[in-house]
């Protein structure tokens, strides 16, 4: 299965279902009163965390997404049935992005976030009975649908990142302590993916280890594979930094990937890290003890180092140990500085109040608002009672005295947003 870890998307939520015109025709009963029924709802898109999927690779083939539509009312005053909701399954750890701004974030399976709102019914004729309108002969459209082009990334959710070189030993790591078993050879970027594995420490402890492919040095710049997979360690608690213990400057090979986290969109060199000196079975004793020394002047007092071999499995344990602590000590620390409420909300795009706003675009007037603008998309503007009612909406609003005020004249064209228009 290819791995995808970014796409984009276009999702449209289901537009509501016309109100429906009728009246009563029954044998025996002349001149019958109102009874269309009301449209039903448009369905919503919603997104749903699952641990069952591993990559948004389905979303590179179906590049479209749309919920149903609601059905228009029917005599008898019988509701429209309304529009089925979409449910899209995506991996955990999925964030959604709309015109660069955060939507969800998906981090928990069975995580729920409505993405897309349907629109609403409109309202059938025998809605509008009242003590002066005995037989409306109109109905409300449907409000259409929400609709967004959406960006999604996956960043996985893993307590460990493995970062390095190419060839620094990370996959090797990974293949001995845990269950994972990527591919390894003896030569540079032989993990072209992100790969997961569950590291079991003591106490039915356990630890998810992600080993993001090998950066090298402008890797910030789209040199080798760039800096695509940093985003894969954005929620991670520790970084366990491996450096060739054969390298020829081992202070520089440090110092290069040190440079690339901070050069990554958010700064990765930040967090919590433990460095290792990996394949010490491959080199003498005393190289190892040089190369420590030296690796261990560039350090920051406060990092751990570690002088290992996956293959000899020699001082794993004790790694394993110190990682799980340092994870421990990392998420009571964010727990700790957390708000009391945590939750993400899915972010509003749309101004839900009953502002508005009124300018001249040449010889028309343009009314604009979220609320005045719905009455509008859910007017029949063929229908002369249908307008009327809307601008009855518009004077109890405040806007037609607005416009009189700046000097709007009778037989005026007046533009409600880009769901029609009338006359004033």
């Amino acid at each position: 299965m290819n791995f995808i870890d970014h796409t984009s998307v276009l999702i449209t939520a289901g537009n509501g279902g016309n109100g429906r015109v009728s009246f009563r025709q029954e044998k025996y009963i002349d001149h019958g009163g109102p009874d269309g029924g009301d449209g039903g709802n448009g369905g919503n898109v919603v997104f749903v965390a699952s641990r069952n999927q591993n990559t948004l690779l389905r979303f590179r083939f179906h590049k479209e997404l749309r919920a149903d539509d609601g059905q228009a009312g029917t005599p008898v005053k019988c509701h429209g049935r309304s529009g089925q909701i979409l449910e899209v399954a995506v991996p955990v750890g999925t964030s959604v992005f709309s015109n660069g701004r955060l939507m969800a974030d998906l981090t928990e399976d069975g995580q729920r976030a409505v993405i897309a709102r349907g629109g609403k019914g409109g309202f059938g004729n025998a809605h509008f009975i009242s003590s002066t309108r005995q037989a409306p002969k109109f109905a409300e459209k449907g409000e259409p649908g929400e609709s967004f082009e959406l960006d999604l990334e996956l960043k996985m959710i893993a307590d460990v990142g493995l970062v390095g070189l190419p060839n620094a030993g990370k996959s090797t790591l990974l293949s001995v302590i845990s269950n994972a078993r990527p591919e390894i050879a003896d030569y540079p970027f032989t993990t072209l993916t992100p790969n997961l594995g569950v590291v079991d420490v003591a106490d039915e402890t356990s630890l998810l280890f992600a080993d993001i492919p090998g950066l090298i040095e402008g890797a910030a710049e789209g040199k080798g594979l760039g800096d695509e997979f940093l985003r894969h360690v954005e929620r991670t608690a520790v970084l366990v930094h491996l450096v060739d213990v054969a390298s020829q400057d081992i202070v520089k090979d440090y110092k290069t990937i040190q440079e690339e986290l901070k050069a990554y969109k958010i700064n990765l060199s930040d967090k919590p890290q433990i460095v290792v000196l990996s394949k010490i079975d491959t080199v003498e004793p005393s190289i190892v003890t040089a190369q420590t020394k030296r690796l261990q002047k560039a350090l920051p007092k406060d990092v751990l180092l570690f002088a290992v071999s996956s293959q000899a499995h020699k001082n794993i344990r004790e790694l394993i140990f110190a990682i799980n602590k340092a994870v421990r000590t990392e998420r009571q620390r964010v727990v700790a500085e957390l708000p009391e409420d945590t939750g993400i909300p899915v972010l509003k795009l749309k101004d839900g109040g009953s502002s508005w706003r009124v300018s001249k675009d040449g010889g028309m007037w343009l009314v604009t608002g979220n609320k005045i603008e719905k009455f509008a998309v859910r007017t029949d503007f063929e229908n002369d009672e249908s307008v009327a009612r809307l601008k009855v909406i518009m004077r109890k609003m405040g806007i037609t005295y607005e416009l009189a005020r700046e000097k709007a004249k009778p037989g005026d064209i007046i533009q409600i947003g880009s769901a029609g228009s009338i006359e004033l």
